[in-house]
């Protein structure tokens, strides 16, 4: 069954960048010069998906006004000859089709993606989390579409992290299948580092079945009421069958400040209009110059 459609969550609050978040979703902060949910947007759409699922809430409006089309703006570009800036600013609400629908509280991972239900139906789709930009070659939801033509199962990307962060992550336990691919024999959310059953942390990108929404709908609420999709993950990894993907390419947290900046510096880097700028600009603060 060709994969159609993608979940974004985007209603969570982003303190972590108060206080330009009062105002600005977080979502729509810049790395270089696209929002990073602009990326998202645009794995997705690499590998085939057709409509993408904002769950959103209150004062995240913008975020559809992003992709959608701004008559006044594209006038004005035309007027002014920016042919280049005007191109870029139609493609925005021709990459998918979008959909919103409204989370009136962010309780969980779990309920975000419940809240997709409806729209969703009886068909297997993406979930992409916005703060997990990920550089690669190859798209990571498209490797994983590679990855799922020869096991038809939930799908969750994976990567390797530092013995002494594994309490920051969902950690999987399971068992090698062949390199890069574990059969998921359970889940934990955020073990203590003497207890975790593996380095393998979830990252941002899920291949889901329609299946897990029966299971997340009897997921009892954890601390502040919240959902939490690994506990579904667990559910359905013991009663069906559910994969770990190691994918290649370089994530970037840009939920997290520090995750933020790198990922500005090194997607500038690959910008060659100012990487010779940009690597003396560094190399000098690293010296101390002046610059």
């Amino acid at each position: 069954m060709k994969i159609r459609k993608a979940v974004i969550p985007v209603a969570g609050l982003g303190t972590r960048f108060l206080p330009a978040t009062k105002v600005v979703p977080k979502e729509l902060l810049p790395v270089v010069d696209r929002p990073s949910i602009h990326y998202i947007v645009e794995e997705a759409v690499s590998a085939g998906i057709e409509e993408i699922i904002l769950v959103t809430g209150r004062g995240k409006g913008s975020i559809l006004d992003y992709f959608d089309r701004a008559p006044e703006l594209e006038d004005s570009l035309s007027q002014r000859g920016k042919e280049d800036l005007l191109e870029a600013i139609k493609k925005l609400s021709s990459l998918a089709e979008f959909v919103t629908v409204w989370q009136a509280e962010p309780l969980g991972l779990g309920h975000a993606v419940l809240c997709a239900k409806d729209v969703i139906g009886d068909e297997p789709f993406f979930v992409c989390l916005p703060d997990d930009l990920i550089d690669s070659e190859i798209p990571c939801v498209k490797q994983m579409l590679n990855v799922y033509e020869r096991y038809p199962s939930a799908l969750i990307a994976v990567q390797e992290v530092p013995r002494e962060q594994v309490n920051q992550y969902g950690i999987l336990k399971a068992s090698p299948v062949e390199k890069g691919i574990h059969r998921i024999e359970s889940l934990v959310e955020k073990p203590p580092v003497d207890r975790a059953p593996s380095r393998l942390g979830v990252v941002g990108r899920y291949l889901l079945p329609a299946e897990i929404f029966g299971i997340l709908q009897k997921v009892q609420p954890g601390s502040g009421g919240e959902i939490q999709l690994t506990d579904a993950l667990r559910e359905l990894a013991a009663a069906s069958q559910a994969f770990g993907f190691e994918f290649i390419g370089t994530r970037y947290d840009t939920g997290d400040k520090l995750g933020f900046l790198k990922a500005n510096l090194a997607y500038g880097l690959k910008r060659g209009n100012f990487n010779g700028d940009l690597r003396q600009f560094m190399r000098a603060l690293l010296e101390g110059k002046d610059h």
